[in-house]
């Protein structure tokens, strides 16, 4: 069985950093690169994504805006803010507002974000197994109280 890649999304509004993510990590995931958050909320109707890793200082909506309308409709993916600043108030609201996994600061270090991503990954699998292994204990639950029932109406 081939291991299936990754899929990240990386948002960005600066386009020199759009191509730096994808010339560093495309060969080891499967890449996604948006220039504004409703660019990215535009991919996101048509891929299933893994891992988002979104700038937060950007025009017309920040990264902690956009993980908020990720929220709302996208619950699963792994969320990964990218701050230029020292900025505190961002990561405080990227973590209690967009529910983050990870805040990095920018510029990015290449081996330290690949740890993040497979972190994050890690997590995202652990989370699919429980709701898996939940789903299967509550048909579990389902077929026993149907047999139940049949035994005390028989």
């Amino acid at each position: 069985m081939s291991e299936q890649k990754i899929t990240i999304l990386y948002v960005d509004d600066e386009e020199n950093n759009l191509f730096s993510f994808k010339a560093n990590f495309r060969m080891k995931y499967k890449v996604y690169t948006a220039i504004s958050g409703d660019e990215a909320l535009e991919i996101m109707e048509k891929q299933a994504i893994d891992i988002i890793i979104t700038d937060q200082r950007m025009p017309k909506m920040t990264g902690v805006e956009f993980l908020e309308k990720v929220l709302e409709k996208y619950p699963d993916p792994m969320r990964i803010l990218l701050t230029g600043y020292a900025d505190m108030n961002a990561v405080v609201d990227a973590v209690n507002k967009g529910k983050i996994f990870h805040y990095l600061t920018k510029p990015w270090n290449e081996e330290e974000l690949d740890m993040t991503i497979k972190r994050a990954y890690d997590v995202l699998l652990k989370k699919r197994e429980v709701e898996d292994m939940n789903e299967k204990l509550a048909t579990s639950n389902d077929q026993l109280e149907f047999l139940l029932r049949q035994k005390l109406l028989s």
